[in-house]
């Protein structure tokens, strides 16, 4: 190993497999020696980059970034059947959102269409492929098995009569599946990727780009290596189902008339359970209306987890902590979580809100006195400084922290009983006032003036605290908690559809928050006290509505599993 890749090791981080290949490709004598590190990321403009898609943009700019090199991104719109820019602009905004840049690299597959045509005639003249005019059923019917090969009836057609019908396919004349260009490879191989692989079809389609020029789109096998050599592309990372593709990526590569040799490496997908990640079943849930968006906080999707409250750098380090691997596996979603309350826990605001609202009266507090009291912003980061909070006799409290006969180890209130309001007072409570049904909507306590900031100058233990909101600046604000929106672990194991969580989202309103909550700026964080991280809804939340999101609960169930 090299003094510089030594260096970039011990400064930069672990290694995986995947560096361990470039290592030996930018060696002297390596394939790629004297020349720069080159990625891309790939993504199909139909549908909404998710979680599984941060891992690959993780990898592809990542691994560019500690080769100090460079990651084109590129939209592979081979297919308009599902293509717009409406998923080409949401894309670009996640990648930025995660913050890697591609800087002027940006390209699209159409960009090559003419050299891909150009090529693929190419391929034609050196007897390589052949129109065939097989179905698409008669095709599937004539594929072989792993004793029989494949059968094709078209396979010996003239190359000038291929080249004549390859030109009047590209004109229209034909129909969608009448005909397609095939490469002629191995019709015997065992990898049925080899068994002549169609390279083009016909599709009288709209385009999102190149509108009506084409009616033949070359398939991802043929343009994806043609794309990456004509961008100079060094390693082209991919997921793992491509790596029997790859005999016909580095066929595609030795017999097109391009200069550069690309390597291809694949590595696993991400897994996680409690969620789906396939396009097709996401676009189901939206266009369902199961969920409401893309964008849903329910949702896998990247703009779906920025909306609920994950952060860029949560994400970027639970892909990095998960590690690359050849081998298939599924995270626990909890781990994902960890790693969003690791970075909020260092970062997010602490601040106060009762979610199920009481009122809390200090009967023996003036009627006509309200105090000031200093809260730190962040405790851990004295730094981000403090926030007055407003004290007087009428508060708002969590319904949950009083109980009239406590049960064993409730150490918040109940009559008799004593607890620190949160860096104010300790109270004791008197009692309360139910309504006909039976249900409490005031509490009563007495507070105790020498115990100004919580403190206890006779030494007497208090066991509760509890948090709370001052009632005459309180201010009404709407509480998203979301939870999984399956109720199974592997919702592909079936129906997906069959086992949506009825849970997975309770809406509460009049929930009661500081007021300067309500200027909230969009995808703001707060560690809400006991509760947990919420941030502002980035769509619905205003000054006169405030709406907040939960990200994630205070308890990590994955922290405690793994210490087990």
């Amino acid at each position: 190993m090299s003094d510089e890749i030594k260096n970039r090791e011990e400064t930069e981080g672990w290694s995986n497999f995947i560096h361990d290949f470039i290592d030996e490709d930018i060696q002297p004598g390596g394939r790629f020696a004297g020349k720069t590190v080159h990625t891309r990321f790939p993504p199909e403009p139909n549908g909404y980059l998710h979680i599984g898609h941060a891992k690959a943009i993780c990898i592809d700019f990542g691994t560019a970034e500690k080769y100090r090199g460079v990651c084109n991104l590129r939209m592979d719109d081979t297919n308009p059947t599902k293509e717009d820019t409406e998923y080409v602009d949401a894309i670009k905004e996640d990648i930025q959102w995660l913050g890697f840049s591609w800087d002027d690299r940006f390209y699209f597959a159409s960009d090559y269409f003419p050299k891909m045509y150009e090529l693929a005639v190419g391929l034609i003249k050196k007897g390589l492929a052949y129109v065939c005019e097989l179905t698409p059923e008669q095709m599937r019917e004539n594929r072989g098995d792993l004793t029989q090969p494949a059968v094709s009836p078209y396979r010996d057609r003239p190359v000038e009569e291929s080249l004549d019908l390859f030109a009047r396919m590209k004109a229209g004349e034909f129909a969608d599946g009448k005909m397609t260009l095939r490469a002629k490879i191995d019709l015997a191989s065992g990898n049925f990727n080899m068994r002549d692989p169609v390279i083009y079809r016909i599709n009288h389609m709209h385009h999102h780009r190149t509108g009506d020029t084409w009616c033949i789109y070359p398939m991802y096998d043929y343009a994806h290596p043609i794309e990456d050599a004509l961008e100079g592309i060094t390693h082209s990372l991919c997921s793992l189902e491509f790596e029997d593709h790859r005999p016909l990526y580095d066929w595609v590569i030795a017999n097109v008339d391009l200069p550069d040799k690309p390597r291809q490496i694949e590595f696993a997908r991400l897994g996680i359970n409690n969620t789906v990640m396939s396009k097709r079943k996401l676009r189901q849930l939206v266009e369902g209306n199961y969920v409401s968006g893309w964008d849903d906080p329910r949702m896998p999707t990247l703009c779906g987890l920025r909306r609920r409250g994950y952060t860029p750098a949560s994400i970027r380090n639970f892909c990095e902590r998960i590690g690359v691997s050849k081998v298939n596996s599924t995270v626990e979603y909890g781990f994902l979580e960890h790693c969003l309350r690791e970075d909020l826990n260092e970062n997010a605001q602490r601040v106060m809100a009762v979610l199920d609202p009481v009122k809390l009266i200090i009967t023996n507090y003036p009627e006509d006195l309200t105090e000031e009291f200093e809260v730190e912003n962040n405790p851990g980061k004295p730094e981000e400084g403090t926030r007055t909070v407003l004290f007087s006799r009428e508060l708002w409290i969590e319904r949950e922290d009083f109980l009239e006969e406590p049960f064993k180890g409730y150490f918040r209130l109940f009559p008799g009983n004593e607890v620190r309001l949160k860096t104010t007072y300790i109270v004791r409570c008197t009692g309360c006032k139910k309504d006909e049904d039976g249900n409490v909507i005031e509490v009563y306590a007495e507070y105790d003036p020498a115990t100004r900031g919580g403190n206890t100058p006779d030494g007497r233990k208090i066991k509760g605290t509890i948090h709370w909101v001052d009632a005459k600046t309180a201010v009404d604000a709407e509480v998203r908690l979301y939870d999984s929106l399956f109720t199974v672990p592997d919702p592909d194991a079936g129906d997906f559809l069959e086992v949506l969580n009825p849970d997975s989202l309770k809406v509460l309103t009049g929930c009661k928050v500081e007021p300067a909550l309500a200027e909230a700026k969009p995808g703001q964080s707060f560690q809400f006290m006991r509760q947990g991280y919420f941030c502002a809804d980035s769509v619905d939340s205003t000054p006169e509505h405030p709406v907040f999101n939960r990200s994630v609960s205070l308890k990590d169930g994955f922290k405690k599993k793994a210490g087990k």
